[in-house]
């Protein structure tokens, strides 16, 4: 598999570079662009005031340590100088001004597409601290915030980008296929060539090379499985609209007639001089070094924990495959991992013309090197375990992901037949009702691309957040054990075949006909080498899927239960279907869960033939229902799902929740 692969290199190079050249990867400096002092330097408890840094960090690889041999096509960077290349990063740092007030643990962000989110998330303030620092859970704890850019085509102002040179053979330009699909919310008459999500471009893709190459081509189809429809090149072009005019354009595909809602449409066209994306695993194993052991270090720690969200879940997931938590000098880079909602997913992170931004939804990012084995812990952690290197490690679902993310492969066997065993340095975690990103409160439905058929499941993950740091952090400083996996098992009858799913038949509600599967896919020969030349790849197999089993009221069995599942006044599905005004009314929404609230009464219930019991039959009052939802919070704390802090914000929602559900 490509963790395992390495790139060549002639004996008499390596040689030399080993005996002339320096091989140890090195952070050759450090560019600041502001430094402020955070809210007035407002104190942070024993933390003190706290500043935010913004620049970029320079790196050097040597080509000839064999910890970067894996990184593709870094031997045919244009910037190869005396054995090494260069690259650099963006980084936002939030640090204390004191650094010995900290509390020595640095929380490594890896950015979705560039965007820094997890001071907001955790601490409910503005991300750049300018007005609001929320709760300063983060800052009065005495952490290091840090989000550096790992990603070369993120896009958007204030992204934090990864600056990587392209890779020439022998001086000539290396070229390519490269693919995209997408399925619109809305008719359009052209579309831009990268990850359009929710009306957003996630991530910026190639140009085309050769618009007039007969490698070019648009098909189009129905659904993932379906079969694809080649559109006549007569059809289409690469233009776009300018002031009414369609002139040539090398990041647009213009239809005639325009693309229609609801149908996956896939392009596949030449490129050429890729960019070595590979290194932004490097910029993560490297600063999280320089943190620990230089003693200039702009950001200093002791520990540093390295944390992804979804597409940097996944980054994680596929940095620890690979092999690069071990340093150039075979030191360990991440102290700890908590990789959040990545499913069982990797990604197209090092490869010849990567696309970072690709994942696995629904109906778009279908059939990309995301999904693909190996699944479980003990194959990714094969390189880690050699170097001894293995971080502590949390690995964090929410009922999404295992429709929407394959999820259940991560502790289960290939064939889907038996729950897979977990190493010790390993917790999964799965959060029951939660989708891939919080819903709002109260419950609304989605909009644009996202628009399901039911509102969002509004459960917060935030208060997860906060106990798993901390959780963490005393994991690693203290080895002060976190809570034990949490997560449906085929053992106990919690984890079953689609076909064994029990969901209550609520009225007016349509239950998806499938979940997303990962499967065995061929990309060509040099695949293993990070080279991709098949594209469609051929598709083989489908691995098994399994979902979480539910109750009576359609609330998943088995997992972290927050009160609101534990002490329900709706249901919380994790699936949600298209909503017919944006086409293809049968397949599922990407990211969306779904809430379905309790009939209020009896009378209300037995109207509509809803087979799940009202609010009024199962608990007397709110008073009744707060005592119980109460001890559900209670429960979380002890078993520190949920910081004692935290308890009494819960309970606060507890008596919204009941209101929005009772009005």
């Amino acid at each position: 598999m490509l963790g395992r692969m390495r790139l060549r290199a002639s004996t008499s190079f390596f040689l030399l570079a080993l005996t002339v050249f320096p091989l140890n990867a090195r952070v050759l400096h450090v560019d600041v662009a502001t430094r402020t002092t955070v809210l007035n330097g407002r104190e942070f408890t024993t933390a003190g005031a706290y500043e935010r840094i913004t620049g970029r960090v320079y790196f050097s690889l040597p080509v000839a340590n064999p910890h970067n041999q894996r990184i593709v096509d870094l031997a045919h960077a244009v910037n190869l100088k005396n054995g090494e290349v260069e690259f650099s990063a963006d980084f936002v740092a939030v640090r204390p001004k004191n650094v010995d007030q900290g509390n020595g643990s640095m929380l490594l962000e890896v950015p979705n597409r560039g965007n820094p989110r997890i001071l907001a998330l955790v601490d409910g303030g503005d991300e750049d601290l300018s007005h609001d620092a929320g709760d300063a859970w983060l800052l009065r704890n005495g952490y290091t915030i840090v989000s550096l850019g790992w990603q070369w085509d993120a896009q958007g102002e204030g992204s934090l980008r990864f600056f990587a040179p392209v890779a020439k053979e022998n001086g000539k330009a290396i070229t390519g296929l490269l693919r995209g699909d997408l399925m619109l919310s809305k008719a359009t008459p052209e579309i831009p060539l990268g990850h359009l999500t929710d009306g957003h471009l996630g991530g910026l893709e190639y140009p085309v090379a050769a618009p007039d190459d007969p490698g070019n081509v648009l098909t189009v189809r129905d659904s993932r499985e379906g079969q694809r429809s080649i559109i006549p090149r007569a059809q289409w072009q690469f233009a776009h609209t300018v002031d009414g005019h369609l002139v040539p354009a090398d990041r647009f595909i213009h239809l005639d007639g325009g693309f229609q809602p609801g149908k996956i449409y896939e392009y596949v066209y030449v490129v050429a001089n890729p960019v070595v994306a590979g290194g932004g695993f490097a910029a993560i194993r490297d600063f999280s070094s320089y943190a620990k052991h230089d003693p200039n270090s702009i950001t200093p720690a002791k520990r540093v924990y390295g944390e992804g969200i979804s597409q940097n879940g996944r980054f994680l997931r596929d940095f620890l495959y690979q092999g690069f938590n071990a340093d150039e000098e075979g030191r360990i880079a991440l102290d700890g991992v908590l990789a959040h909602v990545a499913g069982a997913g990797r990604g197209s992170f090092n490869y010849r013309f990567a696309q970072p931004s690709r994942d696995a939804q629904p109906t778009s990012s279908v059939f990309f090197p995301t999904d693909i084995p190996p699944f479980t812990d003990a194959a990714l952690l094969q390189h880690a375990a050699t170097d001894n290197v293995v971080p502590r490690i949390f690995f964090s679902n929410t009922s999404y992901e295992y429709w929407g993310r394959a999820a259940a492969l991560i502790h289960v066997s290939p064939d889907a037949q038996q729950d897979a065993p977990i190493s010790d340095s390993v917790r999964i975690y799965h959060f029951t009702g939660l989708q891939h990103f919080s819903g709002p409160f109260p419950p609304e439905k989605g909009w644009g691309d996202l628009h399901g058929q039911q509102p969002e499941s509004p459960l917060p993950i935030k208060y997860f957040w906060r106990a798993m740091i901390a959780n963490m952090d005393a994991w690693v400083r203290n080895d002060t054990l976190p809570p034990p996996s949490s997560y449906p098992r085929i053992g106990d009858g919690n984890l079953v075949a689609l076909s064994a799913y029990a969901f209550p038949q609520i009225p007016g509600v349509k239950l998806p006909h499938e979940a997303t599967r990962a499967y065995r896919l061929d990309f060509g020969p040099d695949w293993e080498q990070g080279i991709l030349s098949i594209q469609p790849p051929k598709v083989g197999q489908a691995y098994p899927v399994l979902v979480p089993q539910v109750d009576a009221d359609g609330n998943e069995r088995d997992g972290v239960r927050l009160p609101e599942i534990a002490v329900p006044l709706a249901t919380y599905a994790g699936w949600n279907l298209r909503d017919p005004s944006i086409g293809a009314p049968d397949q599922r929404v990407a990211f969306e869960a779904s809430y379905l609230p309790f009939p209020r009464t009896a009378a209300e219930r037995q109207k509509v033939g809803d087979p799940r019991k009202s609010i009024a039959e199962r608990y007397v009052n709110r008073e009744g229902y707060l005592v119980r939802y109460k001890a559900a919070v209670d429960d979380l704390v002890q078993q520190r799902w949920i910081l004692p802090e935290d308890r009494a914000a819960l309970i606060d929602r507890g008596d919204q929740v009941w209101i929005e559900a009772t009005k």
